[in-house]
């Protein structure tokens, strides 16, 4: 533990009023439930469905669906836990844990938006060469880089956060470990921790920005000479990104790419991206896709028939 004295912190969660902590409780529970379900849904229908698992797009929002239920499930099980008892500490090591899988998760969903606005950006502007470059290697190439950009941003925050000194208060006013309020319970000198945090903030969320930025805008300057059924299809595509990409960077900058550190504020910021986000992506992309919801079609005609089979 590096010197800490501390070995446990205590959460002071959503809301102190048990009314209040009720309904907070039916919410995560509900967004929870549609996170699970629902991108487990669009895992097993991708993969089951031969042509959308061999087609690029969703070949990454099977793995985009995987990374939302490994994100949501950072903080979103402990905190039932804590609504339902009332009370919540965390061991130092526990801590840790849910520093590194968080900062994991949500590195390598930063990466994989970025792969898909790119996959997009090469399927809409260069059309006649879009199987030749994104062909299965270079998908799995890809991705293999997604997983290893976020596994180095989980383990760089994990290990500057680690070398904190830790002696009392231990307090956080949140319902997880965030690192923009445990830096602030530190009895040793974090003048360069924060300095490193921003660097690593700004080295993951900048680079894949630029890439989200540069790759629309070429598509929508693209799709402007186009007016058919294939630029409307392009732009409902493009438009599902687009609000998943809004949904995860809108609160991520606002906490972790800002100065100071408003708790209330950034409390409410967090539990959309750690547990709200995650529940409205399978939404998105399953009612405003075509060719998902026929798969989804498929699969439940296909579950129908093996019941009924044997039920004979």
């Amino acid at each position: 533990m590096n010197g800490s004295t501390v070995i446990e912190f205590v959460l002071l969660g959503l809301s102190g009023s048990q009314s209040a902590q009720l309904l907070v409780l039916l919410l995560v529970l509900t967004c929870y439930t549609i996170d699970l379900v629902g991108n487990l849904l669009i895992m097993v229908t991708v993969w089951t469905e031969p042509k959308l698992f061999q087609c690029p797009m969703y070949f990454f929002l099977a793995n985009l669906s995987l990374l939302d239920i490994s994100l949501g499930s950072v903080a979103a099980p402990k905190l039932l836990t804590d609504l339902l008892i009332s009370g919540c500490t965390i061991s130092y090591d526990g801590c840790m844990v849910q520093i590194f899988t968080f900062h994991f998760f949500a590195g390598v969903e930063v990466f994989i938006l970025s792969t898909m606005a790119y996959d997009r950006y090469v399927a809409i502007c260069n059309p006649l060469r879009y199987t030749t470059i994104m062909d299965r290697q270079r998908c799995f190439s890809l991705l293999l880089l997604c997983w290893g950009g976020g596994l180095t941003h989980g383990l760089f925050q994990t290990a500057v956060t680690a070398q904190l000194q830790f002696c009392g208060p231990n307090v956080l006013d949140n319902f997880f470990c965030d690192i923009t309020q445990l830096k602030n319970l530190a009895c040793s000198d974090i003048h360069i921790s924060e300095i490193l945090y921003v660097f690593s903030d700004s080295l993951i969320i900048l680079p894949n920005l630029l890439t989200l930025l540069v790759s629309y805008v070429t598509i929508l300057v693209t799709l402007c000479g186009r007016f058919g059924k294939g630029g409307k299809k392009g732009l409902s595509t493009c438009g599902s990104h687009l609000m998943v990409v809004f949904l995860l960077y809108g609160p991520l900058l606002f906490v972790y790419m800002k100065p100071s550190s408003a708790s209330k504020v950034d409390k409410m910021a967090s539990i959309f991206y750690m547990v709200v986000t995650p529940a409205l992506n399978p939404l998105i992309y399953s009612l405003r896709n075509k060719e998902m919801k026929g798969a989804m079609g498929k699969l439940k005609n296909k579950c129908k028939h093996f019941l009924l089979n044997q039920q004979e």
